[in-house]
């Protein structure tokens, strides 16, 4: 019996029909095509790239008159921020800070454990930078500053996460990691606690000569920080590795369901 016309190798190229080639050329596709579908769904799921940061010129226990320098990275594209709440770790009270550098307008409002920097709303997709000076730092290896982020349109970011257990939180607080403290320091003597309500702007000289008027930051969130944690742990939805693992063993599900389709359809060719 002769070999059907159809079954018969091409002359030009050795290979069998076109049938029996296009179960893999489509099971490529798939994967090229899933792949694709996962990267995006991967770059959708990533917590966002903003992030609030401190620094300082003098980064060791101990040490005295040091500025620190916070950044908060925008998150927004149609609106600006409009106040900075700064929670102080153990060791920093309100009475050891004053503003340094600040944006225009903005006063910094001290708290019972911390400090808000307020004032005019900063245009969209700007950073706020401010400074603090501190008569002494803690004597700690690290030390975090819980910050909690007020945009003009009334959104709230809470950078309030401290790392523990080598986990890196999602909504991190800034952290500045410190140096042993030099031989023979110690800590200074307390400060006294001046009121919450002191206010005082970036020249302290200027606003303590000024008539006392209402600060913008008495609009500034003034929850505990217990409460702005309990508020980052009401977020309800997946969190971004529960939904990237959802989403993966979609795409898994539905390449391996493919997968068996082509095959079931490539034996039936075959058998065909």
């Amino acid at each position: 019996m002769s070999t059907p016309l159809s079954a018969r190798p091409s002359a030009r190229t050795g290979r069998g029909p076109r049938s029996a080639r296009t179960p893999g050329r489509a099971g490529r596709r798939l994967v090229v095509t899933a792949a694709v579908a996962l990267t995006a769904a991967l770059a959708l799921a990533a917590p966002a790239a903003a992030h609030a940061e401190v620094e300082a010129d003098k980064p060791q226990a101990l040490a005295e008159n040091v500025t620190l320098r916070f950044v908060s990275e925008a998150e927004s594209d149609s609106a600006g921020f409009t106040a900075l709440r700064v929670v102080l770790p153990r060791g920093l009270t309100p009475a050891d800070v004053s503003l340094g550098a600040a944006p225009r307008g903005w006063k910094l409002t001290a708290t019972e454990d911390g400090y808000t920097v307020a004032g005019p709303a900063l245009k969209a997709g700007v950073d706020a930078e401010h400074e603090i000076r501190v008569r002494q730092l803690p004597s700690a290896k690290e030390i975090a500053f819980k910050t909690v982020e007020t945009y003009s349109d009334g959104e709230v970011s809470r950078w309030i996460e401290v790392p523990s257990g080598g986990e890196e939180p999602e909504q991190p607080a800034p952290v500045l990691k410190l140096k042993a403290a030099a031989p023979g320091a110690r800590p200074v003597g307390a400060t006294p606690s001046p009121s919450p309500t002191a206010t005082v702007g970036a020249d302290a000289g200027a606003a303590a000569a000024a008539a006392p008027t209402r600060s913008v930051a008495a609009d500034a969130p003034k929850t505990s920080a217990a409460a702005d944690e309990a508020a980052a742990d009401e977020g309800g939805g997946l969190s971004t590795g529960a939904l990237v693992g959802v989403i993966v063993l979609a795409l898994l599900v539905l390449g391996g369901g493919a997968l068996w389709v082509l095959r079931r359809r490539a034996v039936s060719s075959d058998a065909g």
